[in-house]
């Protein structure tokens, strides 16, 4: 009995799809005219949708090895006076974190915070961004921001808004990943609608994340060059204030005999031997100074870079139409399914 109950369900469930079957294909031209609708939907959508380039720059970050070559025979006489011209790394900027460095906010806020000239217009980066979103033009009906600009004093609400552009870039447009691990190329890109800022971003992204690796590597090495620097001048003016007194109290003791009356003369010539020693010590420093800087940078090499016209990043008007005819076949067949279930439940 139960046998022939199963066989019974099985019979009506094959009966109802087989009904669905022959009413889905009595509205095939239906289906077919949605489906063509949304295929031209889809490719008028690409037609009409705005071009985005992208800008893409790849670089590799340099680390600090031994030295060689010219170097090397220098490290030993520096190291005698307290200089490491070798160039050990710093884990600060590592290549992997150069990764995550680029996308902070730090780097970001000031690289839009730098003055470009973008469709014949000087301006900050910053004001290009808002005016080719048209975001500004969304401020005009609020008396807030209605004169709202980041040239001149800033204030917490452009410290607010320079957090949401940031956001934005890092979320939607700013992609920074390697090219190859054995390689240890960086590739950086970014999207934007006008290709001419897209350029000017990203080269100028990497001038920023530059200087700050630059600044952050050579630090020490500049205290001491500029120290060096200031204490050579102070040293020399000192020597030839002493070689001056020196001359003009060897003419006055010409003929003096006695030592005692040459006293004042000795004490400046040992002055002037004393100063004269310090100076050259002093530049000898300064010259050892001067190749550790050089020694640390440069610390970012680009190896292309983004050349106009660029890319456009578009999709296929015949993918987004087939997208969109499926999407209009599977919703009229939704549709008229669910319209055949209400159908036969009321008739029940």
């Amino acid at each position: 009995m139960t046998n022939y109950n199963n066989e019974i369900q099985i019979k009506d469930i094959l009966i109802k799809l087989s009904n669905y079957k022959a009413y889905l294909f009595s509205k095939k031209f239906t289906i077919i005219f949605i489906s063509g609708i949304f295929f031209v939907l889809g490719v008028a959508f690409e037609l009409l949708s705005e071009k985005e380039y992208t800008a893409e720059l790849t670089f590799v970050v340099e680390n600090n090895q031994q030295a060689g070559g010219s170097f090397g025979s220098m490290s030993g006489l520096a190291s005698q006076f307290g200089f490491d011209i070798s160039g050990s790394s710093s884990s600060t900027f590592s290549q992997d974190n150069i990764l995550k460095l680029l996308k902070t906010r730090g780097v970001v806020v000031a690289t839009l915070m730098q003055n470009r000239k973008v469709d014949n217009i000087d301006d900050l980066l910053i004001e290009h961004y808002l005016h080719l979103n048209n975001i500004k033009d969304s401020w005009k009906t609020n008396k807030d921001f209605n004169s709202f600009s980041f040239n001149g004093m800033l204030t917490q609400v452009n410290d607010s808004i320079s957090g949401d552009v940031w956001m934005n870039i890092i979320e939607n447009k700013l992609v920074v990943e390697l090219q190859s691990n054995e390689a240890n190329i960086i590739n950086l890109s970014y999207v934007s609608e006008n290709e001419e800022f897209a350029k000017i971003f990203v080269e100028t992204l990497i001038e920023q994340m530059s200087e700050m690796y630059i600044a952050h590597q050579t630090a020490q090495a500049s205290k001491t060059l500029n120290f060096l620097r200031s204490r050579s001048d102070s040293v020399f003016i000192e020597l030839e204030i002493a070689e001056e007194e020196f001359a003009k109290v060897k003419d006055i003791n010409q003929r003096i005999v006695k030592a005692s009356g040459r006293l004042k003369e000795l004490q400046l010539m040992r002055s002037v031997e004393v100063l004269n020693t310090m100076y050259l010590e002093i530049v000898k420093n300064l010259e050892i100074s001067k190749l550790t800087l050089l020694n640390q940078t440069p610390i970012i090499q680009i190896i292309d870079r983004p050349i106009l016209p660029l890319k456009v990043e578009k999709k296929s008007k015949i993918f987004l139409g087939l997208l969109g005819a499926f999407l209009g076949g599977f919703l009229s067949l939704f549709f008229f399914v669910f319209k055949k279930l209400f159908e036969d439940a009321l008739s029940e």
